[in-house]
């Protein structure tokens, strides 16, 4: 009778397992390395902080904030939260270690999970990964530009094209206020439920963000940021599209997009891939330029955006591609007795040294069960040795593609399989 395990991973959360981890690996390393090149830093954070940081920094009416954070209190009685988003916890670090007092702007990038509270569904987790960037201390609209631009080539990078670039302005100071006002007139003479109306006393660019389909109706006609910007953001937002124009970066103007997070002024943004039904947004960001002297920095602003690194998974994957640079394993060997085998594990440790992937067949396996494992390695090469060979100093090089096998000098193994792949074959 087989035993089986009552343990099983929490709902909503994934595991990443081989091969299709790879494709994961391969989207979240793209994506950093695009940031890379741009000069940002990488930057390795706590994932869980104290709750005010978030409630402070994300705003108290989102959904992140009232619906969707893990919280907890540790045994002192403190209230901690597993980080729904990346920016505040980055923003608390720039402040604690006074990065703002240096170089600027400070340019950081990271990489890992967040936790939502929210029901789970295809591309939308409990534990989801992502990947950002965040450029603090200028404001600049080239800067804003080249955030975008790094999101643009990160996808492009990995060979997604069937997505487009959302972007609007939510305003500054000097035109969010009188707007504000303007927004809450319209929504308060409307049969707003008690929870929507106390929603658009706290921010009513919320209520405009809910999903339901009797608000969205409701709120059809609302007034839109866009056509009360000031003439400081309206000039901001301009040289923003023209800097992506210059470019040549394609966008849509959305003027009803809504962030999910109060922190974001002036540009904002959203990248949408179709293919993925409703839940269509692949990454998004904006500036955030209050968001430093709100929680006890200097006034200084910023800029970034985070990328669904599983929702970028299922983007490639619903346009038939793969961010995965050739098989998990390129060379395969298959040892044929025991002298064999310690003279194989010293030839595959030379191949990595080369940067060959390499896996051996271990366990004492026969011929038929060992090229068994090298078929399904998805290996290009087989290199097939047996006691007997090594004392004639000969090695099979099999092609496991076409079936052919050759005998190699033995000695010559690890420069012969290297030409090999180097010859346009992996």
């Amino acid at each position: 009778m087989t035993k089986t395990s009552s343990f099983s991973a929490p709902r909503g959360v994934p595991d990443y397992l081989p091969p299709g981890s790879a494709e994961f690996v391969a989207v979240r390393d793209g994506l950093v390395a695009t940031a890379r090149l741009a000069g940002y830093g990488h930057v390795e954070l706590p994932v869980f902080e104290e709750t005010a940081l978030f409630a402070r920094g994300v705003g108290e009416s989102t959904d992140v904030v009232s619906k969707e954070m893990w919280t907890f209190a540790d045994r002192n009685g403190e209230s901690f939260t597993l980080r729904p988003e990346g920016t505040a916890g980055v923003m608390r670090a720039v402040i604690q270690h006074g990065l703002d007092r240096g170089q600027l702007p400070v340019k950081l990038c990271y990489a890992g999970p967040f936790f939502r509270y929210e029901r789970p569904q295809k591309g939308r987790y409990r534990q989801l990964q992502q990947v950002g960037v965040e450029a603090i201390g200028i404001d600049d609209p080239a800067l804003d530009a080249e955030v975008i631009a790094l999101a643009d080539a990160g996808f492009r990078g990995l060979g997604l094209d069937g997505f487009r670039l959302e972007i609007t302005s939510l305003g500054d100071e000097t035109c969010r206020p009188q707007y504000r006002e303007l927004l809450q007139d319209f929504l308060f003479e409307l049969p707003l439920d008690e929870e929507t109306r106390r929603r658009a006393q706290i921010n009513p660019l919320r209520v405009l963000d809910d999903k339901r389909p009797e608000i969205k109706e409701m709120t059809a006609g609302a007034p839109l940021m866009i056509d009360h910007l000031s003439e400081s953001a309206k000039a901001h937002f301009e040289q923003v599209l023209g800097h992506l124009e210059a470019l040549g970066i394609p966008y849509v103007v959305n003027p009803r997009m809504v962030r999910g997070l109060d922190y974001y002024t002036k540009t904002t943004f959203e990248f949408v891939h179709d293919g993925l039904g409703a839940q269509s947004g692949i990454g998004g960001g904006g500036r955030y330029d209050g968001l430093m002297a709100e929680l006890g920095g200097q006034p200084l602003s910023g800029i970034g955006f985070g990328i669904g690194v599983d929702r970028t998974v299922l983007a490639l994957d619903a346009e038939g591609k793969s961010a995965v640079d050739g098989p998990r394993i390129q060379v395969f060997g298959v040892p044929l007795g025991d002298v064999a085998k310690q003279r194989l594990v010293v030839i595959a440790a030379e191949l990595r040294k080369a940067g060959i992937r390499t896996d051996l067949a271990y366990g004492g396996r026969g011929m038929k069960g060992a090229m068994k494992a090298a078929d399904k390695s998805g290996a290009r090469l087989a290199l097939v040795l047996g006691d007997r060979e090594v004392a004639g100093g000969e090695i099979g090089l099999k092609d496991l593609s076409t079936g052919e096998q050759r005998q190699i000098p033995l000695d010559e193994a690890v420069a012969q399989v290297v030409e090999t792949l180097a010859g346009g074959q992996n």
